[in-house]
This record gives C-alpha cells, structure tokens and sequence, in this order.
C-alpha cells in the first residue's frame, strides 16, 4: 500500500506537474498533511472532508509503534509475521537521505523501537536518479523484502520515485513518502512545539527557524494556495 500526505505546497506543485499530480492521485492512500487542506476540503465541499490533519510524523509514530508491539502481546497474529513466519521480528527500512543521518536513525531506532530490524539505503545526491539508481534502489528494496517502508527524498521527488517505481518492487507491505520524517526521527531537524502543531501554525515555526530555504515554500506558496482556493470557491 503507497501511502502520500499531500499539503499546501504539494498541491501548488502537482497542478504544474503531471507526474506528480498523478503519483498523488493515483497512490492508495492520500493524507492531509496541512491544516490549509483540511479547511479546503470543507470551504469547497469536497468528497473527502478530513476533519483533521494528519502530519507525516503521526503516521510514522503509528506504524512504527504498531510494528514494535511485542508478538506475545498481540492477540492475532500480525500481518507482518503471516507474510515472513520465518521472522521473529518485523523489519523497517528507511530509503533516502544521507549515511549520516541514517546511521543517527539506526541509533534512535534501536533506542525507541527495540522490538523492530532497521535496514537503511542512502540513494545517491542527485537532480534525477540514473536507470542504474533506480535498479540499485529497487534491488535494495527488494533484497531487504522489508514489512514497512519509509521513503524520505522530500516532495516531489519521492512520491514521483515511488509511483514510478512501484511496479519494480516485490515487497507486500505499506510503504510512505515521508520527507522531512527522517531528520526529525534522526534529531537532525527539530520539529515545531506542540502548541504551535496543535493551533496549525508548524510551517510559520519552520519558517521562523529556516527563512532563507523556506520563504518561497511559505510566504509565496501559501499566498499562491489561497489565491488558487479562492478562484475555486468562485466557481460555484
């Protein structure tokens, strides 16, 4: 299962790129990460109505700790162990990022998930992955035959990754394209304070602490977004 979170500023960039439009679209699950869609929704009465946002890092904490959960503890046996009986635990992968922060993501998994086998992959820093790239990632992929899957090169380019890529890979499991998820396990990147998630005001934090990478993703994004609302609003 390929599940997406979608936010302001996918949605700006989807409307101007078709493969990602389509990754979106067309994944099996598609999540609210912004509190901006999740009012959209409803102002423009949509089909889906989230009630509320659902950040990639929510997503994360349940799987992560659903696969964590003692096998004795459980009282039906778990998908992950009708799929591999071999296994005696469930094995994660974490596929992008860098060998740094990966290795600090071991370290945290080791710590808060003890009851989960971590298996990382660090792609190569590049525009657009080779041919080889992908066969590489993908063989990777299909080598650790992993029970849950993380997939963190920030958006666009992981959702298209995975969508394009989808149909090269052998695993049964859920797989989420979850970006920035990594540095925030990893302690590389501090998240905003809860009040501030809670009041739905994580990117003005983020903005505050990075201006000069996230002014564009923000202060123009975000106008754009509205500006893109509206005229939909319009319509009707």
């Amino acid at each position: 299962m390929l599940i997406n979170t979608i936010n302001a500023f996918s949605y700006n960039n989807a409307r101007k790129d078709p493969l990602f439009e389509e990754a979106l679209m067309y994944g099996d699950v598609l999540i609210p990460d912004g509190v901006s869609i999740v009012r959209a929704c409803h102002i423009l009465n949509a089909k889906s109505k989230p009630w509320e946002r659902i950040a990639g890092w929510d997503l994360f904490v349940y799987e992560m700790s659903r696969m964590n959960e003692p096998l004795e503890n459980q009282k039906t046996v778990p998908y992950w162990k009708k799929v591999h009986p071999e296994r005696t635990r469930p094995v994660v992968m974490f596929m992008g990022s860098s060998e740094r922060v990966l290795g600090k993501i071991r370290e945290q998994a080791a710590k808060s998930y003890k009851n989960i086998d971590v298996v990382t992959y660090s792609p190569p820093f590049r525009p657009q992955f080779t041919l080889t790239d992908n066969m590489n990632m993908c063989k990777a992929i299909n080598d650790a035959d992993p029970d849950l899957l993380w997939i963190g090169m920030t958006a666009p380019k992981q959702e298209k990754w995975a969508y394009s890529n989808w149909v090269r890979l052998n695993i049964n499991c859920h797989c989420g394209t979850v970006g920035a998820v990594f540095d925030f396990f990893a302690g590389t990147l501090e998240r905003a304070p809860l009040a501030w998630q809670q009041a739905g005001y994580e990117w003005l934090y983020r903005l505050l602490k990075e201006p000069k990478r996230m002014w564009r993703r923000y202060i123009i994004g975000n106008t754009e977004f509205l500006y893109l609302m509206f005229r939909e609003w319009a319509k009707f």
